[in-house]
């Protein structure tokens, strides 16, 4: 069961979960796991660095072969120089996409929601419907509700599509589908906010 309240504060009926996505065993191997592949993911893997081939020096000999005490050297453009090349630098081209097993996505997910769940971290609000559809409401039912204004996801259903405009402008909070879910949204955010409707797609 997951605490419900309303959009002034009143705590209400708690509402019935699925055991199977909120009670679920909770895995952090897999989570992290999770967690790593979808930063992988984001990265645009544009960094490159200059190769001995494309640093521009001089190629004579940087001093002769004997005599001078010093170790042998034949090119400026060696990575142990100031403005020589990089060993072992990025090429530009490198990929970092990963991927995980429908099996693997959807049991991180589970554990992630139920990690959360244990932690008090969930709660369904009833009556945003009957909200005006103003960034200074949302504001008031946060403050209504004692929630600490960081990092809190509100999952709407998509008939609620419209809230999303009010949210906004609020830095502390984001909006998704409660389809569009990852083990990374979840845990990166400090409580996870059900709209009764949004609820009812995972169940």
């Amino acid at each position: 069961m997951i605490p419900a309240f309303s959009t002034s504060g009143t705590k209400l009926t708690a509402v019935k979960a699925s055991d199977k996505v909120f009670k679920a065993k909770i895995n952090p191997a897999l989570m992290a796991q999770a967690v790593k592949v979808y930063l992988g993911n984001q990265r645009a893997a544009s960094a490159s660095a200059k190769d001995r081939n494309d640093v521009a020096v001089t190629h004579a000999k940087v001093w002769r072969q004997k005599g001078t005490g010093r170790a042998r050297h034949g090119s400026r453009n060696a990575p142990i120089f100031v403005g020589g090349a990089k060993a072992h630098g990025p090429s530009g081209t490198q990929n970092h996409y990963r991927k995980l097993s429908k099996k693997q996505k959807q049991a991180s997910l589970h554990s992630a929601l139920s990690l959360k769940f244990k932690e008090g971290k969930i709660l369904v609000v009833v009556g945003f419907d009957k909200l005006e559809l103003k960034t200074k409401k949302f504001n008031q039912v946060v403050a209504k509700l004692k929630l600490e204004p960081n990092h809190l996801l509100l999952l709407l259903d998509k008939s609620q599509s419209k809230m999303r405009r009010a949210v906004k402008n609020l830095p502390f909070m984001a909006t998704d589908l409660p389809n569009n879910l990852t083990t990374y949204s979840v845990l990166h955010a400090r409580t996870l906010i059900f709209t009764k409707e949004g609820l009812k797609c995972l169940n």
